[in-house]
């Protein structure tokens, strides 16, 4: 949707994303696969995560270019500046993630974006709860986002899968839309449920943090906020 808008295909879009359980096939399939939780709750970051939770929701957002919004008289509630859409590539099995692969997308998504990663405040994870995929996910955003940071000033992390569960097809709009919210109302919110970091990361090394209660994000007249947002497929 913002490629057809920054090449004049569109003037106004409208792009989201829906999950509806409607046969218990999937959830079967999963099930068997050993992908989703036993309890149907996402746990992400926590060290009992032990899979993820199917949910219900959808999710839409209204897309214009900035300078059409404004000579709208339009609410503008966040500027998407860029992204990045990638394969994993080679991997062992289809819940394995390609750590290399996402940290390359990440970079070419800060590119394409103009951006530093270090200037980015918050990062929207796709966080799905599994033992695998958390893992791997946050070791390939502390190899981009965490870098060089302070140790006193970590980049902030979080999901809402535990929250409304994985949405699937409709995950990464409302990732997008919690984001654009934080920044909204100048709050960063906690990631639900996190007792104990999981230990399969070495948390003070990345450069990365998990709220566990509400931060503010206040605006300051030096920097922009930024926040980035991940979302992933089985592939």
């Amino acid at each position: 949707a913002c490629q057809l808008l920054r090449t004049g295909e569109t003037s106004l879009a409208i792009a989201g994303g829906v999950s509806a359980l409607i046969g218990p096939g999937l959830t079967r399939v999963l099930d068997e696969a050993g992908a989703t939780a036993p309890d149907g709750r996402c746990k992400t970051f926590d060290a009992s995560a032990d899979g993820y939770g199917r949910g219900e929701g959808a999710g839409v957002v209204i897309l214009k270019r900035l300078s059409d919004a404004r000579r709208d008289g339009d609410r503008v509630l966040a500027v998407i500046r860029g992204g990045a859409v990638a394969q994993d590539g080679r991997t062992v099995g289809i819940m394995s993630p390609n750590g290399d692969a996402q940290a390359d997308m990440f970079r070419r998504a800060c590119a394409d974006a103009g951006v530093e990663p270090l200037s980015v405040g918050f990062i929207e994870a796709h966080g799905t709860g599994t033992p695998t995929g958390d893992p791997t996910e946050v070791r390939a955003l502390a190899a981009v986002y965490g870098a060089g940071r302070p140790a006193d000033a970590p980049c902030r992390i979080g999901s809402i899968k535990p929250n409304v569960g994985h949405l699937e097809g409709g995950a990464g709009v409302v990732g997008l839309i919690k984001a654009v919210l934080a920044l909204h109302h100048e709050t960063i919110p906690p990631t639900a449920g996190v007792r104990t970091l999981t230990p399969a990361v070495d948390w003070p090394s990345t450069g990365l943090r998990v709220p566990t209660e509400p931060e503010p994000w206040p605006r300051t007249p030096t920097a922009p906020r930024r926040a980035a947002v991940c979302s992933y497929g089985y592939g």
